[in-house]
């Protein structure tokens, strides 16, 4: 985190995501091959790529190539990112489909699967199938309201962690922490930005391969 040459805007996305208390959490270790699925600019890829070493790897997914180039650009300082074009509901690379990543990661995007038509099953299955036994499954997203499941999707951008949690053991996974250093017990989860302004209230959870 302290690397000189982060750039400014992750920095101040540094500031909203706690990424020392993320990382942690996460329990990453040098040398480890892990895959973040929906990427987008890259801020949590190249968290990670830092993380791992030079001896490690960090596929960074996407579902379909960015025209502003924002994960190659981020090669040219952190060279163990590896930009990857791939579905949703598979989105480890074939030659990884199958007991090769000791840690995947989804921050804040879960939810927009529901609106997005996406197949979770499906994703949460071939995630089980390409991380190693004892591999690690990271998920962050924005709290909903008890009973809303994934409803609210596309509309308040939150899911149900309930809903979540049963949906990835569903695949095979067992929970074995959840992190509570972005929770905030008094935002009402009943709008999209909370009134009056404050944090969301949002939950990580880490789920592993037996």
């Amino acid at each position: 985190m302290a690397s000189p040459d982060r750039s400014e805007a992750d920095r101040t996305n540094d500031i909203r995501r706690k990424p020392a208390e993320m990382l942690a959490f996460i329990g990453v270790r040098e040398g480890w091959t892990a895959l973040d699925v929906s990427a987008a600019g890259g801020y949590t890829t190249e968290l990670i790529a830092r993380a791992v070493g030079p001896k490690g790897r960090v596929y960074g997914q996407t579902p379909k190539p960015d025209p502003r180039q924002r994960l190659a650009a981020r090669t040219k300082t952190v060279a163990n990112i590896v930009p990857l074009v791939r579905p949703f509901e598979s989105p480890a690379p074939p030659e990884m489909a199958s007991n090769a990543f000791d840690l995947v990661t989804l921050m804040f995007n879960y939810h927009d699967f529901g609106h997005m038509g996406v197949d979770r099953a499906a994703l949460n299955r071939n995630v089980f199938a390409s991380l190693k036994p004892g591999g690690l499954y990271v998920i962050a997203d924005h709290s909903g309201r008890p009973g809303t499941g994934i409803s609210e999707s596309g509309t308040l951008h939150r899911i149900e962690e309930a809903f979540l949690r049963k949906e990835v053991e569903a695949a095979g996974f067992q929970l074995v922490a959840e992190g509570g250093f972005l929770r905030n017990p008094n935002d009402p989860r009943d709008r999209e930005t909370p009134e009056p302004a404050q944090p969301k209230d949002e939950f990580v959870l880490k789920f592993r391969k037996p």
